[in-house]
């Protein structure tokens, strides 16, 4: 019997990158001798995080459209030509029986060279607002898995899937709640919040953490502080200078998130898609910023939708730096309240995302 060979492409942020690899590890437990390359953009976080995931991963030189003309256009145009060239060969020599593609514009020229070879497409949307390569690539795929309901509205109703997000085992941790916080120097008598603007790091929840650390410290509250890539340095350099450092984790970026999340009583977070995914599996009561950066503004409507259910609290961006470690001191030692949200974000968990996607991708291989 021939092979199995599956391409898998895209990224930018992990809210691309961990459900593609997600994908994988679901990939390989039910057909352990598939093959399996990725390939992404050579300049961002999948070149990382891919072959850290036990993975090949293939760097394309494209680049995001740039929405304000300047010559930066021209070096994007030109990139865009080379990546197709280079897909066009990768899958020449690979001979995928399927391409999946996670989002992120450097899905784009591999899925389209596919497309136009005959070779069956599939699109993972986490979002409830899909980004510009996932409409562009719509009308040539052959499935498009979903996490939210309505996306009809931007896809061909008969190939939508709802499967729900893919996301990272987060439930993996061995350890108990006590160890989780030992891992992270922390104590185990005193209320913990993980704050995390995901793999870039969001400026507005550092800096509420800086404008309000003597408020933390006076409540008796310990901080996972995970600044992202962008923000490492300023925050660091914030702490470095800041007398009181007990009680405070600070890192760019956490390899072990299930331990940050077990370890945590209360999530402050920003509404991607991915996360919200990975919160509703693991019970976690949370406070949302949405990011106001985002295409249709579909963060603050990943929030709303849970607010309206009592399953989380959301605090605009403009807010947060005046309002939210107050909420957060507020919230987290109100023990019905933190129960509450938890037992309903509970209710947008999908734990089986992957294995329904892996079940649509040998479907429709070729």
């Amino acid at each position: 019997m021939e092979k199995l060979k599956i391409i898998i492409s895209g990224g930018g942020t992990g809210g691309h990158v961990f459900p593609a690899i997600a994908i994988a590890d679901e990939l390989k437990a039910q057909i352990p001798d598939c093959e399996i390359l990725f390939v992404g953009s050579d300049n961002r976080l999948e070149v990382e995080k891919v072959p850290e995931a036990g993975y090949e991963i293939i760097g394309l030189p494209i680049r995001g459209l740039q929405r304000k003309f300047s010559f930066k256009i021209f070096d994007t145009f030109f990139r865009l030509i080379k990546s197709l060239n280079k897909s066009r060969k990768i899958i020449k020599k690979f001979k995928p029986n399927i391409v999946v593609g996670v989002g992120g514009y450097a899905s784009a020229a591999v899925m389209r060279i596919a497309a136009k070879k005959g070779i069956p497409t599939l699109i993972q949307e986490q979002n409830s607002f899909p980004g510009i390569t996932n409409k562009m690539l719509a009308k040539n795929s052959n499935a498009i898995c979903v996490a939210y309901e309505k996306m009809e509205r931007f896809f061909p109703a008969e190939i939508i899937h709802f499967t729900g997000n893919p996301i990272r085992n987060l439930n993996k941790a061995k350890e108990t709640k006590q160890e989780a916080l030992e891992f992270f120097n922390l104590k185990a008598d005193k209320k913990t919040i993980f704050i995390t603007g995901g793999s870039l790091g969001a400026k507005t929840l550092n800096n509420s953490v800086i404008q309000h650390i003597e408020a933390i410290h006076k409540a008796g509250i310990q901080i996972i502080w995970q600044t992202g890539k962008k923000h490492f340095a300023s925050s660091k350099e914030f702490y470095n200078k800041h007398e009181n450092k007990e009680g405070i984790f600070i890192t760019q970026f956490i390899d072990r998130m299930d331990l940050a999340y077990k370890a945590s009583d209360l999530v402050i977070s920003r509404a991607g898609a991915i996360s919200i995914s990975e919160l509703a599996l693991l019970e976690k009561a949370v406070i949302f910023v949405p990011s106001p950066n985002v295409a249709e503004d579909h963060q603050t409507k990943n929030a709303e939708a849970l607010v309206e259910i009592n399953a989380a609290i959301m605090i605009k961006d403009i807010d947060a730096e005046k309002e939210l470690i107050p909420k957060a001191i507020e919230i987290i030692s109100d023990e019905e309240k933190i129960l509450k949200f938890s037992e309903n974000i509970a209710k947008y968990a999908k734990p089986n995302a992957a294995k329904s996607i892996v079940d649509i991708i040998l479907e429709i291989k070729k």
